[in-house]
């Protein structure tokens, strides 16, 4: 029986969001009583552009299955570009994914306001429903043997990158 085949499969998923938008959406789609699934653990941060590579890769470490930032529009961000900053951290961790063989569609960025609680909901299904597409990560199945060296390797091509846009 392949992983895609159990139907028992239900992905773990950890979602980090900004205090702003994405905590705002979270809360409106409560307030509203809107139904996303249960299987999402947040993780809130002052700014997307918070965000770091690592924090990504370490909830898959530790038995993610998929991953997503809920950050606030482009162009609106309460840190003038920190949902930017966040984005181009979550390009470089897709690519570092691919590159160990976890796959960087595990991974994905949301962009909204905080009053879309049907959004918010929306991007919990949808990461959810390509979870199970995809199946569990192939960390927790032993599938995918990652070592720090390979990880660290992977990292050191794009050093440069710290962030900020170049000049």
């Amino acid at each position: 029986m392949s992983v895609q085949a159990d139907k028992n499969f239900e992905p773990e998923i950890t979602a980090f969001y900004c205090i702003y938008c994405g905590y705002m959406a979270a809360d409106t789609a409560g307030a509203l009583h809107i139904q996303y699934p249960a299987n999402v653990k947040f993780v809130r941060l002052p700014c997307t552009g918070k965000s770091d590579i690592r924090y990504f890769l370490e909830a898959f470490e530790q038995g993610a299955d998929g991953v997503y930032v809920v950050a606030c529009p482009i162009g609106n961000c309460h840190h003038v570009r920190g949902n930017e900053r966040g984005q181009a951290r979550l390009k470089r961790a897709q690519k570092i994914l691919d590159e160990i063989g976890l796959g960087g569609e595990r991974l994905d960025m949301f962009f909204m306001s905080g009053s879309q609680g049907h959004s918010f909901a929306i991007a919990a299904q949808t990461m959810t429903d390509r979870i199970r597409k995809l199946g569990p990560n192939p960390l927790k199945v032993g599938k995918l043997q990652v070592t720090s060296e390979k990880v660290e390797a992977v990292e050191e091509e794009g050093a440069e990158f710290r962030g900020r846009k170049k000049q």
